[in-house]
């Protein structure tokens, strides 16, 4: 389920990104980010972590900093 879910962040690195000014306000970048939350916490988990990522990524945030968490216990996906 992993690789279903990654499938789109790869296709917008490789075919979208490219096309586009860099943009985003965080290290590591969204993209990077979302494919690390998605092997880290699983699928659920990851696309919601990396959703509310994307969600922050604006011009009123600073921005900066933001590593994906720790998993803590329990199981992932």
């Amino acid at each position: 389920m992993r690789r279903v879910t990654q499938a789109p962040i790869h296709f917008y690195r490789k075919v979208i990104s490219p096309l586009i000014p860099p943009s985003c306000r965080f290290y590591p970048t969204c993209s990077m980010y979302a494919l690390e939350a998605i092997e880290k916490h699983g699928a659920a988990k990851g696309t919601w972590l990396a959703a509310k990522r994307i969600a922050r990524c604006h011009p009123f945030n600073a921005g900066g900093y933001d590593p994906v968490p720790p998993v803590s216990g329990g199981k992932t996906e």
